[in-house]
């Protein structure tokens, strides 16, 4: 897949690294929230142990969409996300995806060195898939019933994996009306939003459906809360878990795992690969 001036093998999965650059992430507390220099060169140090770590590609996201957040204004989100794409295209040879749904930010983003927009809504904000389409950027499009704000209030499917399947193919389809090649989509199926404990369980038992699709699937379960429900943990107890989740998210036929733990994700992914490929 080609993401900018960069290329993403998927022939074999990868790990791409979580950097939010957000006050209130539910995994992080706004670790790397910040301004100035200093603020820039921690998200700079972050970034490269990732890279140093294994991770393919550095997800960017300056607006958190944990259980309840709040819209951040364009302007905002911009002055958080840009000079952190900026620096890491300057200084690392890694994939830069980012992390909104901001049709600004996302033609921006683009300038600044950014290879891959990664949108929770899916393009469906006003002007965001004409925005996409401009770049060239492959995109990866996420299921989710609702807006963070109000996604975990009583999420209902009638076959959840059937429905976020046809959801998922009609925005595809949008896609590749607005000028989005079938080669440039990713798919994600939206762990944890707008979706129940039992609605994710079940995501992830039929993944395999979903990885019969002709878009290589995404897939985001580190630290939340389906790991805390299953073993009772913090957010920051969750590792274990969340190597499990994605371990069983491999062999359902994910490319992409979206963590925040890469080394301990990237040692796993080697364990699982070397038992694969033993004839």
């Amino acid at each position: 897949m080609q993401c900018g001036k960069k290329q993403l093998d998927l022939n074999n999965p990868v790990v791409m690294g979580i950097l939010n650059i957000t006050p209130d992430s539910f995994s992080d507390g706004g670790t790397l929230y910040g301004a100035g220099r200093e603020h820039l060169d921690r998200c700079l140090r972050m970034a490269e142990q990732m890279h140093t770590d294994g991770a393919a590609v550095l997800d960017v996201g300056g607006e958190s969409t944990r259980p309840g957040a709040t819209p951040v204004a364009s302007a905002e989100e911009m002055a958080r996300v840009l000079p952190v794409v900026e620096a890491i295209h300057q200084r690392l040879d890694v994939v830069i995806s980012v992390d909104t749904s901001n049709p600004e930010l996302m033609v921006e983003a683009a300038r600044y060195g950014a290879g891959l927009i990664n949108d929770v809504r899916a393009l469906q904000r006003d002007g965001a898939l004409q925005a996409a389409a401009s770049t060239g950027l492959p995109v990866c499009l996420m299921h989710m019933q609702g807006e963070p704000g109000t996604m975990q209030q009583a999420p209902h499917y009638p076959d959840v994996v059937a429905n976020v399947k046809d959801w998922l193919l009609a925005r595809v389809d949008a896609c590749i009306k607005a000028g989005i090649g079938p080669h440039n989509i990713l798919l994600d199926p939206g762990f944890g939003f707008g979706k129940t404990l039992d609605h994710n369980l079940s995501l992830l038992k039929h993944l395999n459906q979903l990885a019969s699709l002709p878009h290589p699937l995404l897939v985001g379960l580190s630290r939340k809360s389906i790991a805390g429900k299953l073993t009772g943990r913090p957010v920051d107890g969750r590792l274990p878990a969340s190597l499990a989740l994605a371990q069983l998210a491999l062999d359902g036929g994910a490319r992409i795992l979206r963590v925040h733990d890469v080394a301990a994700t990237v040692d796993m992914l080697k364990v699982w690969r070397a038992v694969r490929e033993v004839k």
